[in-house]
């Protein structure tokens, strides 16, 4: 076998790709609001303008998944990580509020692709009783850009103005591009059977699969902004030491991404998944309980440990499911999965701010969780034909 053909390089180059796009989402995060204030947007419309990034999110990811399917992993991810670096060149030179939403909107387009297809390639790549494994060192890498992308952003900024950042991740795009040109991957799946959309969608591990990464997204979203709100009202927390909690929390996910990926092969993807939305249904009520900005961190960290527990093995039990419809529809599954991750992150804010302002933190947090049990609830019940590799210990 080539190096050019190699799956640790393939699973490299995946996870670079995912690292640059997630450096690019949250090194806009110090950089957009000072940059569209600048050609006279209110609060509002600067709100929209990272909201646009969900809309291209969810409405590429699952056309691109089935596209993928048909055509191969390779076009798709060398026109993901281009779409990338046009977006970011048009937000380093663009003059008004307009290429900005534009810049916004493909920059959503390329997520899905980059997401969509790379996870669709490692499916590919590997066997069932390894995806786990991969899938959590991916999670892990990508991670360390939640962590460092607005650092850098800012510093970025300070340093060369604000095209830099924005230049930064245009090169990065543009070197993941041409990792997958060079890169030997499997063209098609031909010899596997195309299966359609509505099949895949109906089958019952797939749409539970589905049901859990919308409660996974939509808890992790719901908890940003009004955990800050609560942590400010009562221990007057400020915005640097609640940025330090979230940034503890990002690296011990970092941490176990690749602990639970392991744990997959012993344990089974759907039951891991199951524990990790029942853990967390019983961990969202202590949040409530901090008398201290130390306590606040360590009940913040062990949250996010366990929804940490949802997402890697999740991603595994995705590749599971979708092969109960049709071993060729990896790009499918996940172009499900990334559009139930956009649809939590859409909703979860919404929907937090709301019950908080109306009943208070506490007892959000208390009506959070029955829902996220009975997901796991029905995780427990649903079985596929890959059950007896799940049950295998």
């Amino acid at each position: 076998m080539s190096i050019r053909s190699s799956r640790a390089l393939a699973l490299a180059f995946v996870t670079f790709a995912c690292f640059t796009d997630i450096t690019a989402y949250s090194i806009a995060v110090p950089v957009l609001p000072d940059l569209s204030a600048r050609f006279g947007a209110s609060p509002t419309v600067i709100g929209l303008l990272f909201a646009s990034f969900g809309v291209t999110l969810v409405t590429v990811s699952m056309p691109m998944g089935a596209i993928s399917d048909r055509i191969g992993r390779k076009p798709p991810m060398v026109g993901g990580l281009l779409a990338l670096a046009a977006a970011s060149a048009l937000f380093a030179f663009a003059d008004s509020l307009p290429w900005l939403f534009a810049a916004r909107l493909v920059q959503g387009a390329s997520d899905a692709v980059t997401w969509v297809v790379g996870f669709a390639l490692i499916a590919d790549l590997y066997r069932p009783e390894e995806r786990g494994r991969v899938m959590g060192l991916v999670m892990a890498g990508t991670n360390l850009a939640f962590m460092g992308g607005p650092t850098i952003g800012g510093w970025l900024y300070e340093t060369g103005g604000i095209r830099l950042p924005f230049l930064f991740v245009a090169a990065l795009a543009i070197a993941g591009a041409i990792a997958f040109a060079w890169l030997e991957v499997p063209g098609t799946q031909s010899e596997r059977e195309k299966v359609p959309v509505g099949v895949v969608l109906r089958v019952p591990a797939v749409a539970i699969c589905v049901a859990a990464v919308v409660a996974a997204s939509a808890t992790v979203s719901m908890l940003e902004p009004v955990l800050p709100l609560y942590l400010t009202a009562t221990l007057g927390i400020g915005p640097a030491r609640v940025g330090y909690l979230f940034g503890v929390g990002a690296v011990a996910s970092t941490v176990l991404h690749p602990v639970y990926g392991a744990m997959v092969n012993r344990f089974g993807s759907r039951q891991l998944t199951a524990a990790g939305l029942v853990l967390v249904a019983l961990l969202l009520p202590t949040l409530g309980l901090a008398t201290s900005y130390r306590s606040a961190i360590v009940y913040y960290v062990i949250c996010a440990a366990a929804i940490s527990l949802i997402i890697t093995p999740s991603l595994a039990y995705m590749a599971e499911a979708t092969s109960s419809a049709g071993a060729g529809s990896f790009g499918v599954g996940y172009g499900l999965y990334n559009m139930a991750w956009g649809a939590g992150l859409l909703g979860g804010p919404a929907l937090s701010g709301f019950l908080f302002e109306r009943m208070g933190f506490g007892w959000l947090m208390l009506i959070w969780a029955p829902p996220l049990v009975s997901v796991a609830w029905l995780l427990g019940r649903v079985q596929s034909r890959f059950s007896a590799v799940e049950e295998h210990a």
